[in-house]
């Protein structure tokens, strides 16, 4: 393996091409974000997204439904359980990012005890390597010993942190990062999930993006056998990486063209619940009730009460009214009721 940072030409004209284009995509979703009365609410709805997405790329297949379950009540599905361990994580590694203003080993050591909580710390015995599981062929040798992790880590760790260590578009440095952290393979498990974050936490941290929006999970998924062709090729003969660096540039174009069009329906969705509530529910309506139905997938009489400061029997009568309106969907769980919001519970299966 090799150190941060390379000798790439990043002043390659197929790289130029590719990178306008993706930073124009991107400026456009991060302009669209900022156009929106409250962009958390849309934040958690697509982390969701991501945090299936990235889960699946790991062989951990769930659905949205059994997703809901296991934040609602149920505790009893594990595929779902580790996707809810991702969104969760996500958010943890965009306070860190926040509240500090860097990245550090540290920060993503915590994130990835989040994803994977049974998998320890970084790696201590040798013996790790990336083998292609059909042939059998090691198709990587990443750093065996702690020390040489830690070594490779705390170099990547100055690459993020330190700009002029190699000033160039943070788009670029992203593609660069996520090579390298997947070459290091630190840890035991949860290498690829924690990776994934890495590359959004960057472009937060870059100031590409204001909050943690885009995501390239579900643009993996789609591109899987080419990703890891790419990277495997890459980490074989590292002249190689070029192809690498344009398959993220091109993931970052995709994924905000489609995350702008999700958003899109989104605010589409949320105004005709809003105006369906105007219209069967007028006395009921107010934008803080709206944004509260949009926020997670369900609600329950307790979380109402304590959004929009209502006793329980009138947060129970604004259920009962949008539950005849056919804005949320009842569903009874030993004695307590959940709520699920029908129009975002629909939405969340376009990503």
């Amino acid at each position: 393996m090799t150190k941060l940072p390379y000798n790439i030409d990043f002043d390659d004209v197929q790289i130029l091409k590719a990178l306008n284009n993706a930073n124009h995509k991107l400026g456009q979703l991060n302009g669209a974000i900022n156009l929106l009365p409250n962009p958390y609410v849309i934040f958690n709805a697509i982390t969701l997204g991501e945090a299936k997405e990235s889960s699946e790329i790991e062989n951990i297949v769930t659905t949205f439904d059994e997703i809901f379950k296991e934040m609602s009540y149920s505790k009893t599905n594990p595929a779902s359980k580790e996707v809810l361990n991702y969104r969760q994580a996500m958010l943890k590694g965009y306070n860190l990012v926040k509240e500090n203003g860097f990245l550090s080993v540290n920060h993503i050591i915590q994130i990835h005890h989040i994803v994977e909580p049974e998998a320890g710390d970084l790696r201590k015995l040798p013996g790790t390597v990336i083998m292609n599981t059909k042939t059998g062929e090691t198709l990587h040798t990443p750093p065996q010993n702690y020390e040489e992790i830690s070594d490779y880590l705390t170099n990547l760790e100055k690459y993020i942190n330190i700009k002029d260590l190699e000033d160039t578009d943070a788009i670029l440095k992203m593609a660069v990062i996520h090579f390298q952290f997947e070459s290091i393979h630190p840890f035991y498990d949860g290498n690829g999930r924690t990776g994934r974050m890495i590359n959004v936490l960057y472009l937060t941290l870059a100031k590409k993006l204001d909050i943690p929006i885009l995501y390239l999970s579900k643009y993996i998924n789609q591109n899987r056998q080419k990703y890891y062709e790419l990277l495997n090729a890459t980490q074989q003969d590292l002249s190689k990486i070029k192809d690498f660096i344009l398959f993220m540039i091109q993931g970052i174009y995709e994924m905000s063209d489609f995350t702008l069009n999700f958003i899109n329906s989104f605010m589409k969705t949320m105004n005709d619940a809003s105006n369906l509530i105007k219209d069967r529910c007028p006395k009921i309506y107010s934008q803080e009730l709206v944004e509260h139905l949009f926020f997670d997938f369900y609600t329950k009489n307790e979380f109402l009460c304590e959004k929009l400061g209502i006793s329980r029997n009138t947060s129970s009568k604004y259920l009962h009214e949008l539950t005849e309106a056919g804005i949320l969907i009842e569903e009874k769980v030993g004695k307590t009721k959940l709520y699920k919001n029908a129009f975002l519970y629909n939405l969340i299966r376009l990503w």
